[in-house]
């Protein structure tokens, strides 16, 4: 069933992570039902935002991208959330070893989709881009992916809360600093012409 996780992962993330763990989904399966439907959400979120609502700044008129520019960049946030998960999984397939954990690729990269299901769903704010509702959402769905973090890595992988712990925070640390690397590329990209274009006006 598409999306079938999504309600039991905010309402008992524990019971959810013990059915998700014997499902035994398959990264096309999960891609398929989950992650290729929830990635869109910040994507088509964020370009309607930017395109058709803007940022006010004062009682000034509100600030859009163009279409093609906000196109181009939600286009590219989808995809980079795409391939996210997936390295996220074979990264936590990777660790795994070292916790004592004999997860499968498959397990381990629907196990990061998963937990990265907040991230996706937050997106809707940015339907409207008013910066401080947006900041204030993201903290939560971020603190929110970390709790997925930390209750679901023990239970999926099957290990010890201690190496549960210990697993999960080397993978937040892993993810830490994608993140900085990715907002690095961003940097780097918007330095040669890639960065957003507004509306004249």
């Amino acid at each position: 069933m598409v999306l079938n996780h999504v309600w039991g992962l905010l309402t008992q993330p524990g019971r959810e992570w013990e059915r998700i763990r014997e499902e035994r989904c398959t990264v096309p399966k999960c891609y398929f039902n989950h992650v290729l439907i929830l990635a869109a959400l910040p994507a088509i979120c964020g370009f309607i935002g930017t395109t058709q609502v803007g940022w006010r700044f004062g009682a000034g008129e509100p600030v859009m991208l163009t279409t093609q520019s906000a196109l181009l960049i939600a286009v590219l946030f989808y995809l980079a959330m795409l391939v996210g998960v997936y390295i996220m999984g074979r990264l936590m397939h990777w660790m795994a070893l070292n916790f004592g954990a004999e997860p499968t690729m498959d397990q381990c990269v629907v196990t990061a989709a998963y937990i990265a299901t907040p991230l996706f769903l937050v997106g809707i704010t940015a339907l409207y881009p008013v910066l401080w509702i947006n900041m204030l959402a993201g903290l939560v769905a971020v603190g929110y992916t970390v709790y997925l973090l930390y209750t679901g890595i023990p239970i999926v992988m099957r290990v010890t809360k201690e190496q549960g712990f210990l697993f999960a925070s080397s993978l937040l640390t892993v993810g830490l600093v994608m993140l900085v690397g990715m907002l690095a590329v961003t940097a780097l990209l918007w330095g040669v012409g890639f960065g957003p274009v507004f509306t004249a006006g």
